[in-house]
């Protein structure tokens, strides 16, 4: 078999994962009210100064409360830090399960979220990755004419959440900097082929500026994930 059909057999096989899992989702969900959002992504344009972890969350708070999310909710969003004192993404986002804005289970938990045991055991695609006002995410794929891609969402993360060594910059200075350094970046939409199908590490950016984060289809949007 060849590069190009392996690759189709492992999109193929990733779209059919996540098929049978909303299909369970849906069928708990249906069993009573929607669940409350816990899930989104960032409907504003930033570059990689996020004003450290700190400002991030504060970003994914505002923009929860303003879509109704209550006050009582804590959010985080879904970064990793490098160097002394290097914060996992996955260990910030609480326990799960979470939700989109239209009640849609995207992960029960930390470990489903990342794989741990099955590579695709999440829900997060072109059809779930939604905003916290439940609208759609400009994709790879499917968007309008003329519509911008801004499927490049930042994590600094590696594919299991983690942070990556101190060193080489994929965190964009810790999200202090919209200028040098470089962020690694996933793709919501799992569109792009090779790693780039990856939803927290396909590729990491040109730099942190939002030109060059809108130049390889970004925007510097974040994934938010409500806490408790």
């Amino acid at each position: 078999m060849n590069k190009k059909h392996v690759l189709t057999a492992a999109v193929a096989a990733a779209a059919m994962s996540a098929a049978m899992f909303v299909a369970q989702s849906q069928a708990a969900d249906a069993e009573g009210p929607p669940p409350p959002m816990s899930f989104f992504i960032t409907s504003t344009d930033q570059d990689g100064n996020l004003g450290g972890l700190e400002g991030a969350d504060a970003l994914c708070t505002r923009l929860a409360q303003a879509a109704g999310s209550p006050a009582t909710t804590t959010w985080h969003a879904y970064l990793s830090t490098q160097g002394e004192g290097a914060v996992n993404a996955r260990d910030r986002i609480g326990n799960g399960p979470w939700h989109n804005a239209m009640g849609v289970k995207i992960a029960d938990n930390v470990a489903d979220l990342h794989g741990d045991v099955d590579r695709e055991s999440n829900y997060i695609i072109q059809e779930t990755g939604l905003d916290e006002n439940g609208n759609a995410v400009p994709g790879r794929l499917g968007r309008a004419e003329g519509e911008a891609n801004k499927h490049d969402i930042m994590t600094g993360s590696n594919s299991l959440g983690m942070a990556f060594p101190a060193g080489e910059d994929r965190t964009c200075n810790n999200w202090t900097s919209n200028g040098a350094g470089s962020a690694m970046l996933g793709h919501y939409d799992r569109s792009g082929g090779g790693n780039n199908v990856s939803w927290n590490a396909a590729h990491p950016s040109r730099s942190c500026s939002l030109p060059d984060l809108n130049a390889t289809g970004g925007a510097g949007k974040l994934y938010c994930f409500a806490v408790n």
